[in-house]
């Protein structure tokens, strides 16, 4: 048997994605938006799903995010360092004009589909790691029930893909999430190919995104008319 729901859900905001910086295998927690964009992504995504498991990345901003759905559904977190976010090497902590300066050649090639420089994972190494855990963790579940999976942006993206079957080393057709926003893949049949079906992408609490990126006091900053 196998969970006929999936849901890959991304962390909250930290630091480093406010400042636009490759957040990569760096533990960086979540900051004050981050952890209230995981308590409102938990109640709506609650309400939208009756998850059975939660399993998340051991790295803390994801198991944070996780533990958060968990005071929710009043369901355990199972952490696993395989849904861990894609190791970017030495362009971990940098800006985009910081990778840029840096490694010019390889920074073009990544921005147009290429590897990134040398030291970071691979894609296809993150699409398998990724996959294994799923699938692990789906296993023994009924076909009714639902499993959520907390994890990262690349992670994500590239897990997905690996999930329909595409080749990950070539198709770029996917983003990463927003924060606190998830995937909603379903079990095909016995015979199916590909086994997951991609039915929802990107969904998330029902705020705009600018409130979302913004944090709860946005709506105090805006300009009185």
């Amino acid at each position: 048997m196998r969970a006929g729901t999936l849901l890959l859900l991304r962390h909250g905001r930290t630091a480093y994605n406010a400042e636009g910086r490759l957040q990569g295998q760096v533990d960086i927690p979540l900051d004050d938006v981050g952890r209230w964009q995981a308590r409102e992504g938990a109640v709506a995504l609650a309400a939208a799903h009756r998850v059975t498991r939660i399993v998340a990345s051991d790295l803390v901003r994801a198991a944070d995010t996780a533990h958060a759905l968990g005071e929710v559904t009043g369901l355990p977190v199972t952490l696993d360092a395989r849904l861990r976010e894609r190791s970017f090497g030495p362009w971990e902590g940098l800006t985009a004009s910081e990778m840029r300066e840096g490694w010019p050649e390889e920074y073009a090639a990544w921005r147009h589909g290429g590897e990134p420089v040398e030291g970071a994972e691979p894609r296809a190494a993150v699409g398998e790691r990724f996959v294994e855990a799923v699938e692990e963790h789906a296993a023994g579940l009924a076909r009714d029930e639902v499993l959520c999976v907390v994890s990262h942006g690349a992670a994500i993206s590239t897990g997905t893909t690996a999930l329909l079957g595409l080749d990950v080393e070539t198709w770029r057709g996917l983003v990463g999430p927003a924060n606190v926003h998830w995937a909603e893949l379903r079990a095909g049949g016995p015979d199916a190919v590909p086994s997951w079906r991609l039915a929802r992408y990107d969904a998330g609490a029902a705020f705009s995104r600018e409130h979302w990126a913004a944090g709860p006091d946005w709506i105090s900053r805006q300009p009185s008319a």
